[in-house]
């Protein structure tokens, strides 16, 4: 069975990483660079989870995900925050929008999908 995740993440080489480890364990993966249609994108789109990098053009990571738990067609779509600038809070900051989890990069590619898939 397979697994449709939304990865917003506007780095190439961030993405391409994210997708690879995803579809070796047989996710399907929606891509979006930006944030800025990602409740209508999610409505369309029905992914089982969201991950989000925090830092993105327009509107960042964390308004998304409260934009997201906001609206009742979205809000039960677990969200999972990524970032690479961690600083002491930032978790909390995640969590207190409605993140179900908080993954810093560089990624750890051994546990990544596991961290991610127990979320959905």
């Amino acid at each position: 069975m397979s697994v449709r995740i939304m990865v917003v993440e506007d780095n190439a080489l961030n993405m391409k990483l994210v997708r690879t480890l995803l579809t070796l364990e047989n996710c399907e993966v929606i891509e979006r660079q930006n944030a800025e249609a990602v409740v209508e994108d999610a409505v369309r789109e029905k992914p089982a989870l969201i991950l989000m990098d925090i830092q993105l053009p327009g509107i960042s990571g964390l308004e998304a995900c409260a934009l997201l738990k906001g609206d009742p067609r979205t809000a039960g779509i677990p969200v999972v925050a990524l970032t690479s600038y961690a600083m002491p809070g930032d978790a909390e900051k995640a969590l207190s929008v409605g993140c179900a989890a908080y993954i810093t990069k560089p990624i750890d590619t051994r546990g990544f999908v596991q961290t991610v898939l127990q979320h959905v």
